[in-house]
Parts: structure tokens; C-alpha cells; sequence
């Protein structure tokens, strides 16, 4: 999850809110006298020369980058200080070159342009964005880009193979703080090397009302994807914790689980194929359950038919502790 600072060059009130309310978690205060009205505003992490959570020149520096020998500095720092760098020209080159070097490493922006660069160089990116803006629709669309920016995975079509009525099991429904949209879900599977793209229950039916915020992802053994790149166990799931929702696109975006509610439910198990490669799952058995068409809509797993084609995402098997490790493992 790529980090938004903001600078507060000088205190408006709300330019300050704008930028909590767009995702900011991070304030620079460079008036000490300034921290405890900034701390009022919200719950959150503030740097300044004295008073702050972190000390700005000590705990955080800011190195403003006009030739070489500045890119030298900044990367001469211990690795456990937080580095922010300005170019004067917004020159990509000393943030790849830091980039190979650092892992705290910040970026001072100007816009969502800036910004979106900054956090795709090398693949990579910056851990994450300063913004210096006095511009309240600029850090509404830095805010905005960088949600959208999270994660672009290829989704793939895979043919359903089987679809079997089970017993009853544990099921955990996933509830979030967010609106999902319509094509959007959570990737979870029996398998990290095989994903379903689960819908969210943003449909209507004559008996049960929409639960836009909810995904019932599946039984409590299952892999469900999370930021950076890692899996967890759906029953590991708790309040506070970050999981990814995708659209049909691929497109990934970070949301928070408000409640991972865990009910004995009938279950069913779906597999499907790819290239030859098994994408499988275990479901609750409801007409409420969805998979992912490849055009986005979504269909009910008590409607599931041999031979149809739904969105999954396959990777090579092999996880440790829910990060992604090359070795030999057979999964059935």
C-alpha cells in the first residue's frame, strides 16, 4: 500500500481536512507551534521539528535533489530513516537510482500525474507520495489516483469443470467499509495458484435487499488476496484488516473489513480450468453466491453450468506465511 503524505506549508484548515478526507495518513507541520491544532483535526501521524510523532530532520529528512552529490546524501542515510527527496525539474532518474537503494524512501508531488509516476517507477515505486499543494481539487485526484492505482493483476476466463453440492461448513461472509460496485469482488480460492473473482452482493432479489459492502467469500480453509501481493486465510480475517476487491477489468483497489462473520452454512465446490491449470473453490450454496462473468455480470453459483466461463486469476502455487515463495507443492 503506497503511502500519502501531506505538506502543510501553512495552516488552512480545509486544505488539511481535504486531505484527510482523500486518504492522507501522514501531515507535515513545519510550525511546531501548529501540531497539537493539526491533531485535533483527526487521528493521525504528524512530523514536525519538535511535538510530532516523528522528527522532522531526525526521524524524517528532506533532501532536495539539484544535482548529484544531493542523490549521494539522500541515499547515504541509515535504512531505518524515512527520506523524503524534491527534484527541482520532477527528473525521474535520481528516483530510480534511489529507488535500488532505499526502502524508505518518499517523493515530494505536485499533482496526480507526479504522483501516479512516482509510484509505478522501476515497478516498484516510491513507499510513498508527499504532496504540496494549496489546491483542494489537486488532492482530491492525488487521492483518488492513488486508490485507483493499487494493483492491475490479468484476470483470466476460466471454464467451469464441476460443480458439487457438499455439507455443511464454515463460512465466512466479508464485510466492508466500502461501497463495492457492480463487477467488482474479492479473489479467493482452495489454492493461491487458482482464484475465483467472488461478486459482491450488489444485486437485488425478491428476498433479500443488496449488501453492496459485502462479499460472501467462501469456506473459512480458503486463500483470499490481500495488499502486496500476499494471501490470507479467510478465517483470519478481523475488523481493521485490509483486503483487495477487483473489478472484472483486473483493476485492484484496498478496502477495510468492518466484520468477517463466520456462519455454518451448505457449501459447494466449483472447480474450473485454464491452460489446463484447476482454479477451485468452496461456496456457500445460495442463489446470493456469485461468480464473475468476463463482461463483468454476475451469476449465481445455484446457476452455474459445466462449460461456462467465469473470471479467476491464476500463479504459480507456493505460499509461506501468505508471501508468494518458489518451491515444489502439489495442491489437489
Amino acid at each position: 500500500m503506497k503511502e500519502f503524505w501531506y505538506w502543510i506549508e501553512e495552516f488552512d484548515k480545509k486544505l488539511i481536512t481535504t486531505a484527510l478526507e482523500s486518504g492522507a495518513t501522514t501531515l507535515i507541520v513545519e510550525d511546531p507551534a501548529k501540531v497539537q491544532e493539526v491533531k485535533k483535526l483527526g487521528l493521525v501521524k504528524v512530523v514536525s521539528p519538535e511535538g510530532g510523532d516523528l522528527k522532522l530532520g531526525q526521524d524524517v529528512v528532506y533532501v532536495l535533489i539539484k544535482g548529484k552529490e544531493d542523490e549521494e546524501r539522500a541515499a547515504k542515510y541509515p535504512q531505518n530513516v524515512k527520506v523524503i527527496v524534491e527534484t527541482t525539474d520532477w527528473t525521474i532518474i535520481p528516483l530510480e537510482n534511489l529507488i535500488a537503494q532505499r526502502e524508505e524512501l518518499y517523493a515530494v508531488v505536485k499533482n496526480e500525474e507526479e504522483a501516479k509516476t512516482a509510484i509505478k517507477i522501476l515497478e516498484k515505486g516510491v513507499k510513498g507520495i508527499v504532496l504540496k499543494t494549496k489546491d483542494i481539487n489537486t488532492i482530491k485526484r492525488v487521492g483518488k489516483a492513488l486508490e485507483e492505482e493499487e494493483e492491475k493483476l490479468p484476470l483470466v476466463v476460466v471454464k467451469i469443470t464441476r460443480i458439487l453440492p457438499l455439507g455443511l461448513g464454515d463460512r465466512v461472509c466479508v464485510d466492508t467499509t466500502s461501497i463495492l460496485s457492480r463487477g467488482e469482488g474479492m479473489l479467493v480460492g482452495n489454492s493461491s495458484a487458482g482464484m475465483f473473482l467472488v461478486h459482491a452482493e450488489t444485486e437485488e432479489n425478491p428476498y433479500v435487499a443488496s449488501r453492496p459492502f459485502r462479499v460472501n467469500a467462501g469456506a473459512v480453509h480458503m486463500y483470499i488476496r490481500v495488499p502486496s501481493g500476499k494471501t490470507k486465510y479467510l478465517c483470519e480475517l478481523s475488523a481493521g484488516d485490509t483486503v483487495m476487491v477487483y473489478d472484472y477489468k483486473g483493476n485492484g483497489r484496498i478496502v477495510y473489513v468492518g466484520r468477517a462473520k463466520v456462519e455454518r452454512r451448505p457449501m459447494l465446490l466449483v472447480e474450473g480450468r485454464y491452460e489446463g491449470r484447476k482454479v477451485s473453490a468452496i461456496l456457500q450454496n445460495a442463489e446470493t453466491i456469485r461468480l464473475t462473468r468476463p463482461d463483468g455480470s454476475p451469476v449465481s453459483v445455484v446457476e452455474l453450468k459445466e462449460g461456462d466461463e467465469v473470471l479467476g486469476y491464476v500463479e504459480e502455487a507456493g505460499r509461506h506465511f501468505g508471501i508468494k515463495v518458489e518451491e515444489t507443492i502439489t495442491e489437489k
